[in-house]
């Protein structure tokens, strides 16, 4: 599937947190979603935006913002990776990937020579209405969350 590009409808999904909820994107109908997907818990870069999206949370809540980081692994790994960072907000298990497919990030990269199928760090923004408002492709951490906070304020 391809990206999903500004003015489209975002995607339906349900998918279940660290915490064994199940958030589905029409409950959050009528405010901005923040969906940022990260290629895995508990590495440095992942770890940095996530923190970095936990330090604005007030912010985006002043905002009636809605916020989420998906990635494969399970459950299990997102409730591991939640409590060694002190993370409060929905980290969404996608283990079978079919969410990240939905959103065009599923996608070949490559590393040291070896291509394989992964995440590719992408961050969409769900207006009110469901649709998608603005999308941040290969995000480099340093200042996304203040562009993210940016485009909602």
């Amino acid at each position: 599937m391809a990206l999903i590009d500004p003015g489209k409808k975002a995607p339906a999904f349900s998918l279940k947190d660290q915490n064994g909820k199940t958030h589905r994107l029409s409950d959050y109908a009528g405010q901005h979603v923040i969906l940022y997907f990260y290629p895995k818990d508990d590495t440095p870069g992942c770890t940095k935006e996530s923190c970095d999206f936990q330090s604005s949370l007030p912010t985006f809540k002043a905002s009636k913002a809605a916020v989420f980081g998906v990635s494969i692994l399970d459950e299990a790994s997102k409730a591991k990776f939640a409590g060694k960072y002190g993370l409060t907000f929905p980290l969404l298990a996608d283990a079978d990937h079919g969410v990240a497919e939905k959103y065009g990030v599923w996608q070949k990269k490559s590393r040291y020579g070896r291509s394989y199928m992964g995440i590719v760090r992408t961050t969409y923004l769900i207006g009110p209405d469901g649709k998608v408002v603005e999308r941040w492709d290969n995000v480099k951490v340093d200042g996304h969350v203040d562009a993210v906070a940016a485009a909602i304020g």
